[in-house]
């Protein structure tokens, strides 16, 4: 009889790969792998070259770092020491300087707070509480509370005025949102009508339209014994707006969601409400954490709107403080220093979220 079993024979052993350096092997795979890669990287590259050194020029080497706006205009350079003579405008507005510790305080419970939460020391339902507690806290040590003396809103002002607006309205506007979202996908019709005219009629109005109403023709269908602050009036109209993109973001993680997860939760013996709240809402959450954080983003840039309606925000005071007579021709640092301070709010948001998404599973919303 034919044997007709093979013995294992090991293919020859293949050359070592060339070996190349990091950076060389970077380069020829991520800019110069094609012939239009190299095209548009060389294309890129030039054109940095032509105004990066000048920015730098202007933004460090030639700037002016001491001294008065005599001193800015001999240099040629920005102009540094605006910025450091109206901080504290830019900061607070025309909030009185005696009491100006008060949102300094908030100020620093607001970046605290961020500070363990960005760390993961708090969570859960400690992490909700602190977040809701917040900007009543900070509300009531900014406005005058614990027998403080009382402080108009109209004062309110600069970077205090638009984190405040867009922290309150991210706050209230998720969990009205949530309830949206949960009213259009599970409710009956009649509250489906009702969700769904809200979220359409709120998404299709510009928010500026939304802010001139709640400015100027929200008092006019109020009790004449009704008086609501102008601010209140704004900051109701960016939570309305908000919360109706925050339905539509949330449904759509409802809507990734299979079915098979409430069937298993509610054969277990766990009723509707709790299979809502602990199985279905997380996980939509989970899976829609990117817009979700670039809807929080789109908030606090809207904030700028506001100086429309007669509130100087942050951007309100940058133009404000650009008007100084003693400080004309300062603009560009103004809007440079405002570009960065957004960029560097926004972007801690975005590594926020981008943490979150990393997380997985154990990530808490």
């Amino acid at each position: 009889m034919k044997d007709t079993t093979t013995s294992f024979q090991p293919s020859p052993a293949r050359p070592a790969p060339t070996r190349q350096v990091a950076a060389i092997s970077w380069l020829r795979s991520n800019l110069f792998g094609s012939w239009f890669d190299t095209i548009v990287t060389l294309f890129i590259t030039a054109l940095l070259l032509s105004f990066v050194p000048n920015l730098i020029q202007w933004l460090f080497l030639s700037a002016t770092y001491a001294g008065d706006d005599e001193v800015c205009r001999q240099n040629g350079g920005a102009c540094w020491p605006f910025i450091v003579e109206k901080f504290q405008v830019l900061m607070i507005g025309v909030y009185p300087q005696d009491l100006s510790w008060r949102p300094g305080l908030a100020g620093l419970a607001l970046l605290v707070l961020a500070g363990l939460t960005y760390t993961d020391r708090i969570r859960g339902v400690t992490l909700i509480a602190a977040w809701a507690i917040l900007p009543i806290f900070a509300l009531m040590m900014i406005g005058g509370a614990f027998g403080m003396q009382e402080v108009d809103q109209s004062v309110w002002g600069g970077l205090m005025l638009s984190i405040m607006l867009a922290l309150v309205g991210v706050i209230v506007s998720i969990p009205l949102g949530i309830l949206l979202a949960l009213g259009r996908h599970y409710g009956s019709p009649a509250i489906k009508v009702l969700c769904v005219t809200f979220i359409e009629l709120l998404r299709g109005v510009p928010l500026i339209t939304i802010l001139f109403m709640a400015s100027v023709m929200m008092p006019l269908f109020l009790p004449p014994e009704l008086v609501i602050n102008n601010l209140l009036r704004i900051q109701i109209g960016m939570i309305l707006f908000s919360s109706a993109y925050m339905a539509e973001v949330v449904r759509g993680g409802l809507q990734a969601i299979p079915k098979g997860q409430s069937e298993a939760s509610l054969s277990l013996g766990v009723s509707s409400l709790y299979t809502v709240t602990f199985v279905i809402v997380p996980q939509a959450l989970r899976h829609v954490l990117p817009p979700l954080i670039g809807r929080c983003i789109a908030l606090f840039k809207d904030t700028s709107l506001v100086i429309i309606v007669g509130l100087l925000d942050f951007l309100g005071m940058i133009k404000g403080a650009a008007l100084d007579t003693d400080w004309l021709g300062f603009q560009a640092e103004a809007y440079v220093f405002a570009a960065f301070v957004y960029w560097l709010i926004c972007y801690s948001l975005s590594l926020y979220g981008r943490q979150l998404e990393q997380r997985g599973p154990n990530a808490h919303t």
